[in-house]
């Protein structure tokens, strides 16, 4: 019975002291710690300096990607087998150029003549003065050489 008595006294007690004590309260205003957040108060910059910060970052990554895609071609090129490929080629055209040089201009060559090369046309036309080289490309651009052949004497 003691036990209860005291339990009920200090349940009692603090509920009395509560309620003949005067309560204030006050308004509860929150306040941004970032200036940031602040309508008003550099928010738009705060906006401004994350676009900026986002855009650059993928001009960075655009950038590496072109960076990455340049080496692996530079290295693509640098191959043996690339370089023979390249040199082969260059000597197939300097030799169907020699070839087509000779019937222009030789004695025995003839007055005209014609090829077609990966979907270009070269055809020529010798005059007693000059020769004429026409070249069609593919997408039908035309280039016409005229090249005077009574100059060439020594």
């Amino acid at each position: 019975m003691f036990k209860l008595k005291v339990i009920t006294l200090l349940v009692i007690l603090p509920l009395t002291f509560l309620a003949f004590t005067p309560l204030v309260s006050a308004e509860l205003v929150h306040q941004f710690q970032s200036p940031a957040f602040i309508p008003g108060n550099g928010f738009s910059q705060h906006v401004l300096s994350i676009y900026q910060l986002e855009e650059s970052k993928k001009k960075e990554i655009r950038a590496e990607e072109l960076a990455a895609i340049n080496k692996a071609e530079a290295a693509a090129k640098q191959t043996n087998l690339s370089k023979f490929l390249v040199n082969v080629e260059a000597r197939i055209y300097a030799q169907l150029s020699k070839q087509l040089a000779d019937q222009m201009f030789s004695e025995g060559g003839g007055d005209n003549g014609s090829m077609n090369f990966q979907g270009t046309s070269i055809s020529w036309v010798k005059t007693g003065t000059d020769v004429t080289l026409t070249i069609i490309e593919a997408n039908g651009s035309r280039t016409e050489i005229v090249v005077p052949i009574a100059s060439f004497a020594f």
